[in-house]
Order: C-alpha cells, then sequence, then structure tokens
C-alpha cells in the first residue's frame, strides 16, 4: 500500500483567533482519496525555566476541560509577524512570569498532535533567571498563577502534571539533569 499522496483541494470551515478548521481532500498513488478536518495551527512555544532551587510553573483556568488546577509550564502563541520560537519564548517567559533568562538551549521540537493538526511546539530550557517587569498584553485575557515548584521536587512535578507539553518538557529536562 502506498504512503505517498498530494493534496488536492482545501477549504477554511472556520476561522478563528488560535487556529483555523481546513476540510482537505487528498489522494494517494493508488487513486484512494480521503477527506480530512484540520487543525491549522501558527505553531507555538514553551519553556522549562529553573534556577538552582527551582522550577517555575503556571496554573491558569482551562475552559475547555472545566479545570483551573493544571500545572503547566510557561507556554505561547507564535503570532507576532516575523518572531522566532526563540523570540516567542523569551517574550512568553517575560509575559506570563515576568521572568528573563540568560542561557536559553533548544531542547525540542514537535507535532501535538499529527492526527489533525500541524501545530509544531519549540521546547526550550531556561535558565540564569532574573525578574523584569511583566509587559502589557491587551490580547490575552489570561489569569495566570506563578508556581514555583522546588527543584529537588521534580518527580512530583511530573506526577501531578496532565498536560502534554509539561509533561513532555519535564521529562525532557529530567533526562537532560541526569545525563549532564
Amino acid at each position: 500500500m502506498s504512503q505517498r499522496f498530494e493534496r488536492l483541494t482545501g477549504e477554511t470551515v472556520f476561522r478563528g483567533r488560535i487556529f483555523d478548521v481546513v476540510r482537505e481532500r487528498f489522494q494517494f498513488e493508488d487513486g484512494e482519496i480521503v477527506e480530512r478536518e484540520n487543525v491549522v495551527h501558527g505553531g507555538a512555544v514553551a519553556v522549562v525555566a529553573y534556577d538552582d532551587a527551582s522550577l517555575y510553573l503556571v496554573r491558569q483556568p482551562r475552559e475547555i476541560v472545566g479545570r483551573s488546577d493544571i500545572l503547566e509550564i510557561c507556554a505561547g502563541r507564535l503570532d507576532q509577524p516575523g518572531e522566532s520560537p526563540q523570540e516567542c519564548a523569551r517574550r512568553e517567559l517575560a509575559e506570563e512570569l515576568g521572568l528573563a533568562a540568560d542561557a536559553w538551549e533548544h531542547a525540542t521540537t514537535y507535532f501535538t498532535s499529527v492526527g489533525f493538526s500541524n501545530e509544531e511546539l519549540h521546547v526550550f530550557f531556561a535558565t540564569g533567571l532574573v525578574e523584569v517587569e511583566r509587559p502589557e498584553n491587551d490580547e490575552e485575557d489570561e489569569r495566570i498563577e506563578v508556581v514555583r515548584w522546588p527543584l529537588d521536587e521534580l518527580d512530583a512535578a511530573i506526577d501531578a502534571t496532565t498536560d502534554a507539553k509539561t509533561l513532555i518538557g519535564l521529562l525532557l529536562f529530567r533526562r537532560a539533569r541526569e545525563s549532564g
């Protein structure tokens, strides 16, 4: 069975502030035509911010799952024209945590859910943290609680996490700490 395909058509059926939904048709080499409803997303970043004593995490209402107690790493959308993933990560760190970092390391880039979305997420580690004034962000209506989690309780943070980007970021961080 051939895995090669080409896109035949696409129609945007929903245009939103965060993503679009597109109904697309694809044809495989063997002639089969399939239709998919896909989420088109501009991409995002996530930041594992830490110092010698703490991880810096957030909690905020996540209305879609009916909860406000989900522990997360700092994250945000690539929504500024021409902004690189690392520039976006710097901006999000300041907006969400009121921090800037001296040292940045790209941990990984992955697709969040390839079954229906093209969202690509770039994960960074940030250290050498200093407090900065949080910039005003008129477009966001976030209610963020900053959580300083003891670094020596990293496994407990992982256990307390149900958010995928946070699990990926913290597990990669644990692996990096163990190997380095």
